[in-house]
C-alpha cells in the first residue's frame, strides 16, 4: 500500500519524487550479488522509493534530493521509467570525481624540468596547466558523468556503472606524469627522456639526406635506424587512448565475470570525463551528448545504429561470412527478396558503396538481410537495435546458434572540447540523456527547453540545473491521456526509460 500511496502523490503534484537513504543491500532480480538492482547511489534512494520508482502507470520523475545531496558542478539529473516496456528502469547513471595516483614502482617517465608544476594555471594556451588540488603530488583528479542505458536485463548497465570509472583510473595510472607536465610531449617509450633524440634527426633536409650527411640513416657514423621519422602524439591523445581501452576492458570483465555474477544483457555507454581542462565525451551506443553555449547546438556524439554502422557491419560478414550461420546475406535490398524476383535486376547495397546499384538476384540473395528495417525498426540479424555497447556476450539470433557479439563494437567515440578556449555562462550546459528523450526532442527543442528555463531561476540556485533535467524529463515522457502519454502537439510522448543530466560548463571554467 505504501508504494501505491507514493505514487499516487508522486502523480498528483505532477511526477516529481525524490530519495532519501542510502539503498538497502540486496533484492537484486537475477542480478549480482555484488551489484543487485537499484538506481543510482547519488539518488539515495531506499528500497521501498526503489520499489515506488518502477510505477508504469505514474511514472513518477526522480530527481536529487535538494536537501541532502548535490552533485559535482551543481549538475542536473532527473530520471523516469518506462511505459511497461520491461519491468525495472535498465537506465543506470553515476557522477563521482576521481583521484588518479601514480602507479608504485613505477619510473618517471617525464622528468618536471624548469618547474612547469609552479606555472599558472591560467595561461592562454594551457601550457603548464594544472589541477589546483594536488599539484605538488603525484596524483591528478578528475570528474566522471555517465549513462548506461540496460537492454535485455539491467545487469550489464548496473556493473558498468560501478566499474567503468575505476578502469579509467586504472588507465591513467600510466600517465600521471606525462598529463601533470604538459610542456613536455609524451615520450614514444616510458621511461625514455623526452629529449634523448638528436633534434636534428627530425628535421634534416631531403637533400641533406640524399648527400649522406652524418645523422642521416646509412650515413657513415650513424647507427642503423629503423623508422627516420616519429609521430608526435599530444596529451589529449593519451587521455582517449585510456578512455577507449577502458571501455575494452570493461567489456572483457562483463565477459569473463558474466556467468559467475549472473550478468544479464547489454549497454550503450555514455561517458564524460572532465581533465585538465578538457571535456572528453565517450560515446558507444545511441545517447546523446549536446553542448549547449549561447543558445547554439554543439554535438558532441553521434548515434552508432544498424543504419549509421551498415558498412562496418557488411564489410565484416564479406570477410567472415560463417558469422552469418548461412542465414543471412550481408547485401541490402530495398526490401526482402522474393523467390520469383531470381534473375532479375534489383537494386542493392554493398559495404563499399554509399549509392545504389543494380544487381542480378540469386539464389544467395533469398537470405535474410544482415541489416533489416528502417530509423528506429532498423535490427542487425532481426534482433538488436543498437551496434556498440558492453556486453550482450550470448545474445543470439532467436531460435538459432548465431552469436550476435561479433558485429557489436565496445569501442567508443571520444569527442574533446576545451574549456579554456571559451567564457561560459551561467545558461551554458552540456546535456546528456538516454534515447528515450532523443526518440521524441530534437536538439534544437532540447536547446530552447533550456534556454528558456534557466534564465527564469535564480542564478545562485545551485539546484537549477537539477530543475532543467526535470523540465526536459517532463517534456519527452509527457502527460498520461486517454491516447497514450502525450507531449505537445498532442505528439506522442517516449515510453522508454529517460535518464537526463544537464552540466553547467561555467563550473568547468571556475576550476581552472
Amino acid at each position: 500500500m505504501l508504494t501505491r500511496m507514493r505514487s499516487a502523490m508522486a502523480n498528483l503534484v505532477g511526477g516529481i519524487m525524490s530519495g532519501g537513504s542510502v539503498p538497502e543491500a540486496g533484492g537484486g532480480l537475477d542480478l549480482p550479488p555484488r551489484f543487485p538492482y537499484g538506481r543510482p547511489e547519488f539518488l539515495g534512494l531506499s528500497q521501498d522509493e526503489v520499489e515506488c520508482s518502477a510505477d508504469h502507470i505514474a511514472r513518477p520523475i526522480l530527481i536529487l534530493n535538494k536537501e541532502t545531496k548535490r552533485l559535482p558542478w551543481t549538475t542536473g539529473y532527473a530520471e523516469v521509467i518506462n511505459a511497461g516496456k520491461s519491468t525495472h528502469n535498465e537506465d543506470q547513471a553515476s557522477c563521482e570525481v576521481l583521484t588518479v595516483k601514480k602507479k608504485t614502482g613505477t619510473t618517471n617517465s617525464t622528468p618536471n624540468r624548469n618547474s612547469s608544476s609552479k606555472r599558472r594555471s591560467s595561461l592562454p594556451n594551457g601550457e603548464g596547466l594544472q589541477l589546483k588540488e594536488n599539484s605538488e603530488s603525484d596524483s591528478i583528479s578528475f570528474h566522471y558523468w555517465s549513462l548506461f542505458d540496460g537492454h535485455a536485463g539491467s545487469g550489464a548497465a548496473v556493473v558498468a556503472s560501478k566499474l567503468l570509472q575505476y578502469h579509467i583510473v586504472e588507465q591513467l595510472q600510466e600517465i600521471v606524469d606525462i598529463l601533470k607536465n604538459s610542456a613536455i610531449p609524451p615520450p614514444t617509450c616510458l621511461g625514455e627522456e623526452p629529449e634523448s633524440m638528436n633534434a636534428s634527426c627530425r628535421t634534416l633536409t631531403r637533400a641533406a639526406s640524399l648527400r649522406g650527411s652524418v645523422g642521416t640513416p646509412g650515413s657513415p657514423g650513424t647507427p642503423p635506424t629503423r623508422f627516420f621519422t616519429e609521430k608526435k602524439i599530444s596529451q589529449e591523445c593519451l587521455v582517449m587512448g585510456a578512455i577507449e581501452t577502458a571501455f575494452r576492458e570493461m567489456d572483457l570483465q562483463i565477459e569473463r565475470e558474466r556467468t559467475v555474477f549472473n550478468i544479464s544483457g547489454g549497454c550503450t555507454a555514455l561517458v564524460v570525463v572532465y581533465l585538465l581542462g578538457k571535456l572528453y565525451v565517450a560515446n558507444a551506443g545511441d545517447s546523446r551528448a549536446i553542448i549547449i553555449r549561447n543558445g547554439e547546438v554543439i554535438p558532441m556524439s553521434s548515434e552508432f545504429t544498424p543504419e549509421t554502422e551498415r558498412q562496418r557491419l557488411q564489410y565484416l560478414a564479406y570477410m567472415q561470412p560463417h558469422l552469418l550461420g548461412n542465414e543471412f546475406t550481408h547485401l541490402e535490398f530495398p526490401r526482402r527478396v522474393q523467390r520469383k524476383e531470381v534473375g532479375k535486376r534489383m537494386l542493392y547495397r554493398d559495404f563499399s558503396m554509399i549509392g545504389w546499384a543494380y544487381k542480378t538476384i540469386e539464389e544467395d540473395d533469398l537470405k535474410f538481410p544482415l541489416i533489416y528495417g528502417e530509423g528506429k525498426k532498423a535490427r542487425v540479424m532481426a534482433t538488436i537495435g543498437v551496434t556498440r555497447g558492453l556486453g550482450d556476450h550470448d545474445l543470439k539470433v532467436h531460435d538459432s546458434n548465431i552469436y550476435i557479439k561479433p558485429f557489436l563494437s565496445s569501442s567508443p567515440e571520444v569527442r574533446v572540447y576545451d574549456l579554456l578556449q571559451y567564457e561560459h555562462g551561467p545558461d551554458d550546459v552540456l546535456t546528456l540523456a538516454t534515447d528515450g528523450l532523443w526518440d521524441v526532442l530534437l536538439n534544437e527543442e532540447v536547446a530552447e527547453a533550456i534556454t528558456n528555463f534557466l534564465p527564469n531561476c535564480d542564478p545562485d540556485d545551485p539546484h537549477r540545473y537539477t530543475l532543467a533535467a526535470q523540465d526536459l524529463v517532463m517534456r519527452a515522457r509527457g502527460v498520461l491521456k486517454d491516447r497514450g502519454w502525450r507531449i505537445s502537439n498532442d505528439r506522442l510522448g517516449s515510453g522508454d526509460d529517460i535518464s537526463v543530466y544537464v552540466i553547467p560548463l561555467i563550473h568547468g571554467n571556475k576550476l581552472l
